[in-house]
């Protein structure tokens, strides 16, 4: 792996690790090509599952290199690292950030942008920037509607570290798995993900969002629009209604 960003391809799923250990820092070049490879990804209409890893023992990220935060480097820095993660949490596929060790300033935001997210019971999750003299936009604008403003101005202005288990109980991470068992809890969300139809988890994906950005009342319209006119007509709601009635498998077609 020699690129910064490594994309790594493996049927309906796909991996893509930060490559500079052994902190996995965040350059301009590194977050313009994490930029491109998402954009990638998001031109295959049969990708179901998209992992974001760091490289190494030590860290997912700790953070955007202190040295693009200057004058002349700050306004294309924060381009890039916004522009990559609005591509990946416009991606129609699932979004895992499967975590270890520091996840610190861009590196967590990053990671909480994804869909869901996986750590092991060393990692560690901060906001810094306030001993920087700045303040994260991403976290700023993302971690209110997860973890309540009161939540995020409590990291964002004391730049504390949390635990994972600190994180868990926040509401930040969706699984959290013993230290060293990050490889064998990937595959098992790879294999529960792809084991079910590539259009409905897409389709799920997508009244979910819904429900993210909307009140109730649209955000229910839509999930019952996107139900009957979207997922009704599928192959694959009707292979697992028959499926389900015959108790066998289904032999999902994916569309």
């Amino acid at each position: 792996m020699s690129e910064p960003i490594h994309l790594e391809r493996d049927g309906r799923a796909a991996t893509v690790t930060i490559n500079r250990p052994p902190l996995n820092i965040l350059d301009i070049p590194t977050i313009v090509r994490l930029g491109e490879v998402v954009a990638e990804l998001a031109a295959d209409p049969e990708l179901q599952v998209v992992f974001v890893r760091g490289a190494g023992e030590k860290a997912f990220s700790a953070g955007v290199s202190v040295q693009d935060h200057t004058p002349d480097k700050v306004g294309p820095m924060l381009a890039s690292l916004h522009g990559a993660i609005r591509r990946l949490r416009d991606l129609d596929a699932v979004t895992v950030a499967a975590v270890h060790g520091h996840c610190l300033g861009g590196g967590m935001e990053l990671a909480v942008a994804c869909d869901l997210v996986i750590a092991t019971d060393d990692a560690r999750f901060g906001q810094p920037e306030i001993e920087l003299g700045c303040y994260p936009p991403v976290a700023a604008a993302l971690y209110p509607s997860l973890i309540g403003p009161g939540r995020t101005l409590d990291l964002l202005l004391t730049g504390r570290t949390l635990s994972c288990e600190e994180a868990e109980r926040m509401g930040l991470i969706a699984r959290r798995v013993p230290a060293g068992g990050l490889d064998e809890a990937v595959g098992r969300t790879r294999a529960e993900i792809t084991a079910k139809s590539a259009a409905v988890t897409r389709l799920t994906k997508k009244v979910v969002r819904a429900g993210r950005d909307l009140s109730f009342s649209p955000a229910l319209a839509e999930a019952e629009r996107a139900y009957l006119e979207e997922l009704c007509p599928t192959a694959d709601m009707a292979e697992g209604i028959a499926a389900f009635l015959a108790k066998r498998r289904p032999d999902w077609k994916h569309r």
